[in-house]
């Protein structure tokens, strides 16, 4: 009788055997922990002999030409007898054997019988190349039940394991030393997308089987809302965000342009119920593969992460030459921002006369802003970081002038005219003032800010030029500017640490006013369009953004698509999401309010040094007016921008229930002095309009203390 070939020996696939055997072979060979087990060919026999040293139990598996290729698995489609006795194994061959007819063409038929590993946890885990987290299905015991689909299992994210790098922690057990196991398939066969089946007999993870991934997997990923819910109404409307995610894959191209081994077909931004979110899994694993700590993510972006992973300095000093790319990178954001603002300038210098223009150009302006803000947040980062630490950061920003906050200077210079015949009633009533003087300085202001808007990163929101009457009232009620800290002995001390920042901080938001700029354009642009066809901007704003591609044939969207994106924007309004949440979560366990008692106190991150106690306005829009109430005033909302700059001029202390140390808001926060704490998660249903609460700016609490 001819000897079986075995697994090990190295020569399986040299005699035509199929792939799920030759793999096993190979990795056999390599050293990989594989059961025990040989191949029994087509027409041949089992050799007894060699079936009763492999083992009391035995699996019995089709080993077929067919299976595990490269294009088409077809797992599951033949028979498996597990737990066989030695005896038994010729009736297990042919049934194994009989189960080829499945496939419906010719197929050479190898049985492939197997030493069965006596397993205390076993399953499947799928490897892919671009994440930062091998997916396991994991059951008790066998996983006959798991890969035949009877028993779902339980499902495990593992964090996977460079060369070089070992697992952490207890040696027994089974995720430690399948995370090796898996490090050991991608050393020896590359970091390829690998489905393994596995089983684990408390001291050995076993690889059982080893097959290419032939269709991705579609993983339960992580979405932020971070920097959109500052920078975007609650609601955006459906043609912003419907241009920021047809933007979604040049938006990463920026990191993947450093980055090449970056995957490029992971989703950077998907929309829930109409509110575009951020890929939180992408960028944590960007930061992972790295070596660097996730938690920058919530420190830049705002929000909260998911996975909180330190720093790694031995992937670190692995991946320094991309490291080393993105430096540069950082090293040059100034300069690259100047050269994007020149971009800016000439596209506001285009004659646009398609709908096509108009979108090419804003999606081209918006990623641009994306990128250098993106790129100018990394160059400022450590210096912001190290004088947050030694608590100077508020001493510095007080200093600095910025285009949002002498929006509010010049601001105040109309509010000084306020005792000019008639001026006081005309900014009351929201009217541009007649007086000389104050008319003068009024047309300077919306010549330098009047581009600027309420959520002004959303094209469908008017700019101040359109609807002054919330700055004008503004005017009226602005307190004096605050007189900057004294300047202490280790802010002086830290001065060029400060300027680093500084010329990073400055062009980040010069970059934001010329985009805005650009954005007023283009607005104008295609409000003028698409009013040629008769669309109001009451359903233009209502369409996305490829909706509007019709115009340049002539004709105009019908009401019935326009009535179908009304219905879908108000259902969308019912929906009150989490700022972090998962591709598969169910939607509509948000379709109500949270009941259920508030809490008192919230945690965020102060901005700048002080304690106010005061009567909260809690809202979602800069108000138009306050109430005397006798007290200070907190403002609280779910996010800010550069339009709320008129509000700030007016209240004590800002409580913002997102953000980061390096948004917007918190930079002019800073720059104005103001008692602040971002990223106070919750806070906006934690208080009520009316409360009496407590803002600590340097230890980032919110309490409500009265009613």
């Amino acid at each position: 009788m001819t000897t079986a070939p075995h697994l090990g020996d190295g020569n399986l696939a040299a005699l035509g055997i199929g792939p799920k055997a030759a793999l096993l072979d190979d990795a056999h060979l390599a050293g990989l922990p594989v059961p025990a087990g040989l191949v029994v060919p087509p027409g041949s026999e089992p050799d007894r002999a060699a079936i009763a040293a492999l083992g009391p139990r035995l699996a019995v598996r089709s080993a077929f030409s067919a299976e595990d290729g490269a294009s088409e698995s077809l797992a599951g489609r033949f028979r498996t007898e597990l737990g066989v006795a030695a005896s038994d194994v010729d009736a297990a061959v042919r049934q194994v054997r009989a189960s080829a007819g499945a496939v419906g063409r010719p197929v050479r038929a190898d049985v492939l019988v197997m030493h069965l590993v006596d397993a205390r946890h076993a399953g499947v885990a799928f490897t892919e190349p671009g994440w930062e987290d091998d997916v396991v299905n994991v059951t008790e015991g066998l996983a006959d039940r798991l890969v035949g689909g009877e028993d779902p299992g339980l499902r495990v994210a593992l964090p996977r394991l460079r060369r070089f790098e070992s697992a952490n922690g207890d040696r027994e057990s089974w995720q430690q030393r399948l995370a090796e196991l898996l490090r050991e398939v991608r050393r020896h066969f590359g970091d390829r997308s690998w489905d393994v089946e596995w089983a684990d007999d408390g001291d050995t993870c076993w690889l059982v089987q080893l097959r290419p991934i032939t269709r991705p997997l579609v993983r339960d990923e992580a979405f932020t809302i971070a920097n959109h819910k500052e920078i975007l109404p609650e609601l955006p409307s459906p043609f912003m965000a419907s241009v920021i995610e047809g933007s979604a894959t040049e938006l990463f191209g920026f990191y993947r342009r450093i980055d090449p081994s970056l995957p490029d077909h992971r989703p950077f931004i998907e929309t829930f119920a109409g509110r575009p979110y951020l890929n939180l899994t992408l960028l944590e694993d960007l930061l992972r593969s790295l070596g660097l700590p996730t938690r920058l993510l919530a420190d830049s972006l705002g929000g909260d992460v998911e996975h909180d992973v330190p720093l790694r300095p031995r992937r670190m000093l692995l991946r320094l030459p991309t490291l080393a790319r993105f430096g540069l990178a950082q090293a040059g954001a100034v300069r690259s921002a100047r050269t994007r603002m020149n971009d800016f300038a000439r596209c506001r210098e285009r004659r646009r006369t398609s709908v096509a223009e108009v979108l090419d150009d804003l999606r081209s302006t918006y990623v641009g802003l994306v990128e250098e803000m993106s790129s100018l947040a990394s160059a400022m980062a450590p210096q912001v970081a190290i004088l947050r630490a030694i608590g100077v950061l508020h001493e510095h920003v007080a200093r600095q002038r910025t285009p949002a906050t002498r929006m509010l200077d010049d601001l105040r210079r109309l509010g000084a005219l306020a005792d000019a015949p008639g001026v006081s009633d005309e900014l009351s009533a929201g009217l541009a003032p007649t007086d000389p003087e104050a008319a003068a300085v009024w047309t300077d202001w919306l010549a330098e800010h009047g581009h600027r808007g309420i959520f002004e990163s959303d094209l469908a929101r008017p700019r101040h030029a359109e609807d002054p009457a919330p700055m004008l009232r503004s005017a009226l009620t602005l307190r004096p500017a605050t007189e900057p800290p004294p300047r202490s002995a280790l802010a002086v001390a830290s001065t060029p640490l400060w300027w680093s920042a500084a010329r990073a901080m400055r062009a980040r938001e010069e970059l934001r006013s010329e985009a805005m700029r650009t954005f007023a354009a283009l607005r104008a642009d295609l409000l003028a369009i698409t009013g040629r066809v008769g669309l109001g901007a009451e359903d233009l704003w209502i369409l996305h953004a490829d909706d509007l591609r019709v115009i340049d044939t002539g004709e105009a969207p019908t009401s019935g698509l326009i009535e179908r994106r009304r219905t879908e924007h108000e259902a969308h309004r019912r929906y009150d999401l989490p700022d972090l949440l998962h591709r598969f979560d169910d939607l509509d366990a948000h379709r109500e309010q949270p009941t259920g008692e508030r809490p008192t106190s919230i945690q965020g991150i102060g901005l700048t040094d002080g304690v106010v106690r005061g009567r909260a306005v809690v809202a979602s829009e800069p108000p138009q007016s306050y109430e005397d109430r006798g007290e200070p005033i907190v403002l609280v909302a779910r996010s800010i921008d550069a339009g709320w700059i008129g509000a700030f001029g007016v209240v004590d202390a800002v409580a913002v229930d997102i953000g980061g140390d390096l948004s917007h808001g918190s930079i002019i926060l800073r720059e104005l002095g103001l008692p602040a704490v971002t990223n106070a998660s919750g806070v906006v249903g934690a208080v009520e309009d009316g409360d009496l609460v407590e803002l600590d700016g340097r230890r980032g609490t919110v309490r409500v203390v009265g009613s």
